[in-house]
Order: C-alpha cells, then structure tokens, then sequence
C-alpha cells in the first residue's frame, strides 16, 4: 500500500471527523446493530414483496440524515423552536379533523401539494418538547396550576389524535408527554388519584370506542372466540413466535410468515417473523439491544445539564421503551393490537424518520452537556 494511498484515506478521515463527532459513539452502535438486524428480518419477510429493501435502504439513509441535522442543533435552539413546533403541529391536527384524506377508515392525513403527511407523527417529538420548555419556563415556581396547564398542553394534541383515530399514536405521545410530568415534578398522591380516575372512566370509554378497537381488547382476552376471523392474526402470531422453540428455525427458513399467515409481517407484526426465525435466544439478544438503547438514554437524561434536557432525554428515552414495549406485547398476544412499530426494526419511513430525529436530539443532548447553562 503506497504512502500517497495512506495520506490520502488519513486526509479523508480529517476532512471527515467533524462531521461525525456528532453521533454519539455508544447509542450509534447499538441504532446500527438494531437497523442490521433490520436489514436481515426485513429481507426474510419481505421475500416475494419487490422493493421493499431498496425503499428500506433509503429511508435508513434519511433517518441517518435527519439524526445528523438534529444532532447539530443546539439545545438552546430546541427551546427557541418549541413553542412554533408544537402549535404548528396542533393546527395541522386541526386541519386534518376538518379536511384530512381518509384512508382505511382513519382520517390522519394531509395532502399538501403531492404528498399526503400524517401530522400526529410530528406531535411524539413536539409535544415533549413543548411541555419541556414550559416547565424550563417555570422551572423556579411550579404550583399544581403549572401542572394543570401542562396536562392541558397534552391531552389537546392526544385527544386530536385520538378521534382520527389513531390509537398507537396517541398512546406514544401519552406515554412521551407524562413523562415530561412526571420527571417536573409531579407527586406520587396526584398520581395515584389520576390512575383511580382513570380507572372510573373506563366504563365510559368503552362506550366511545370504535367497534374494531371494542374487538381488539375482546381477542386479547380470547382471540378463539373468534379463531377464523377478528382472532385469525393473533392466533397465527402467537404460532409463529412458539415455533420459533429455542433457537428458531433459521433466517429466511419461517414458514408462517412465508406462507403468509402473518399478517403486516414487515411493519408491525415483523417481531412475530424474527422471533419464529431466531428463536428464544434470538429474542433476548434483541431484548438486550432495545434494554442498551434505553440505558443509554437514560444515562444521556441523568448527565444533561439542564432542566429542559433532563426533562426532553427522559421523554425521548420513554418513547423508545414505549415503542417496544407496546410493539413487542401486541405481536405475543398480552396487550390488545394497535398500529406500533418496532423501533428501529419495521418498514416504514414516517415511524424510522421520527426515531432518526429522537436519536439525533438524545445525541445533542450528549454532545452538548458542556455548553448548557443550568
């Protein structure tokens, strides 16, 4: 190898570092195991289905992109662009209760132009960090009305969501938002009233729910009720995920999946594909991934400088838990199915974007811890 040659790759990687030394070295390891194991599951599940890796490949690289640019934006700017960020978000709510394109029964999106967004994806970031900066704003008197006024800040945006509907998405913000609360302060006694009356309206909710999200929670209670129809997909999840045994049945070697009796089996049922490939072992390596990206982000919100940090890191780091969790719970039959990817894991280019923004605010949080003011 010639000494030009070896100048030249040292050149390179000069020019090259300032631009990398944004990423977080230890949560990029782990987004890169997660986004390869991605890779490997997704060509399995999508054998049959052209395109999809490519489309795949694309939206890694613009997650990749939208981690960088928000890596680079400061947490001072962050608070400047709250406010504007969430009530531009509310509003594009708004405007699609009142004209929003209909899709498979829902009204989520937006046609602007010649695309059709979806909003709600913009209020898991928005919203947390809105009620962040707010708390930052009275960080020297908060009062229970404070409190008041941030759980107004996010039952707005949950409830917009909520009425689409778009259960998965408003149960995200919910768990992003409450986690601002919680981590400003909130007591535990407030907490324990919330959860009763919470509790006493759940007769009154099931009143209002759609009837398919009614059949939702009745095929997590018992999906052979109904075993050939609303219980069919459930049924063959769980399958899939216990033939899988020990070590699972080998890449690309899933018979449910390629037989085609998951369903969604490269969004949000993809969890039912690996495990049914790669087993028990398999799933805990993937456990193990999802508890370092967590651990992570919380070591990122215990070192932030700053109020609003600690508050948006420990909300961003729920989030990713929240997307697991749920995900992972729905596919294995102990929680009732709603529409929640697999962090990191399922196709879908709205969902990876929202996780590259994430991953690039908890790697400015990082970056930045000395330079922030308390």
């Amino acid at each position: 190898m010639s000494r030009t040659y070896i100048n030249e790759r040292r050149s390179l990687w000069r020019r090259a570092k300032p631009y990398l030394a944004v990423f977080d070295p230890p949560l990029m390891i782990i987004i890169l195991m997660l986004l390869s194991t991605s890779l490997l599951t997704l060509y399995s599940a999508s054998i049959g289905i052209p395109g999809k890796i490519e489309d795949h490949l694309r939206n890694m690289l613009l997650c990749f992109f939208v981690m960088w640019v928000a890596a680079n934006v400061t947490p001072q700017m962050m608070m400047r662009i709250a406010v504007p960020a969430y009530t531009v978000s509310v509003l594009l709510l708004v405007a699609v209760a009142l004209f929003g394109t209909i899709k498979l029964g829902a009204r989520r999106w937006l046609h602007i132009g010649v695309i059709d967004i979806q909003p709600s994806e913009f209020l898991k970031i928005a919203t947390p960090l809105m009620l962040a900066w707010f708390f930052q704003q009275n960080a020297g008197a908060l009062r229970w009305k404070s409190f008041a006024v941030a759980a107004v800040l996010l039952l707005v945006p949950v409830y917009l969501i909520a009425r689409q509907p778009d259960l998965g998405t408003a149960l995200l913000v919910v768990a992003a938002g409450f986690t601002v609360i919680f981590l400003a302060g909130l007591s535990w006694k407030v907490m324990a009233g919330l959860f009763l009356v919470v509790a006493c309206y759940l007769p009154i909710a099931w009143s209002h729910l759609h009837d398919y999200q009614r059949d939702r929670v009745m095929m997590l209670i018992d999906p052979t009720k109904d075993p050939l129809g609303k219980g069919f997909h459930i049924i063959q999840s769980i399958i899939a995920i216990g033939s899988g045994g020990m070590t699972g049945k080998g890449w690309t070697h899933g018979t449910q999946a390629h037989l085609e009796f998951v369903p969604e089996r490269t969004t949000d049922f993809i969890f039912a594909v690996y495990s049914e490939e790669f087993g028990l072992v398999g799933n805990l390596i993937l456990m193990l991934m999802y508890l370092l990206l967590v651990g992570r982000g919380l070591m990122i919100a215990a070192n932030a400088p700053s109020f609003f940090t600690r508050l948006l890191a420990g909300a961003i780091t729920m989030i990713f838990f929240t997307y697991a969790f749920v995900n992972m719970g729905m596919v294995s039959g102990i929680l009732p199915v709603v529409g929640v990817p697999l962090p990191f894991l399922s196709y879908g280019g709205t969902a990876l974007l929202t996780l590259g923004v994430a991953s690039g605010i908890l790697m400015s949080i990082q970056r930045h811890r000395k330079l922030v003011q308390t």
